[in-house]
């Protein structure tokens, strides 16, 4: 996480923006930053992107290239405690070892200040790494 978080602080300083990307830990312990790209539009969907991502980590997964996987991308939510829906940086985390958390980090923009709330963590869906991924393997 601390490889592919400050991009997301970086593109929101600077442009109150970002579009969602990742990072892998490959087989040999290096760390392969992600972008994803869809072909029909330049303004592409969030969602699509985040498909997009999740498809190529799962396939990486399945051929046992990756150990880990992180997926960044920004929402709207109710942090614990919240009523009120805050802009937060998402970062899905998945590892290979039954792992997997969803990390987000609330923030404000002002005055092109990034500002951030106290993060916090639920359990993911293992979305990358999924009970299929023995049989994957043999293929």
């Amino acid at each position: 996480m601390r490889e592919v978080l400050p991009l997301a602080k970086r593109m929101l300083t600077e442009d109150g923006e970002f579009y969602p990307y990742g990072g892998v830990i490959n087989e040999n312990g290096s760390i392969t930053h992600v972008s994803a790209k869809e072909e029909e539009t330049d303004h592409p969907k969030s969602s699509a992107l985040i498909d997009i991502l999740n498809t190529s980590f799962r396939e990486a997964a399945a051929a046992q290239c990756i150990k880990a996987s992180a997926v960044v991308f920004d929402v709207s939510i109710k942090p614990p405690g919240g009523t009120e829906k805050v802009d937060a940086i998402q970062v899905n985390l998945d590892h290979r070892n039954d792992y997997s958390v969803e990390v987000l980090f609330p923030y404000s923009l002002s005055h092109g200040k990034l500002l951030f709330g106290p993060p916090f963590a639920q359990q993911g869906d293992n979305r990358i790494f999924n009970e299929d991924r023995n049989q994957c393997a043999k293929n």
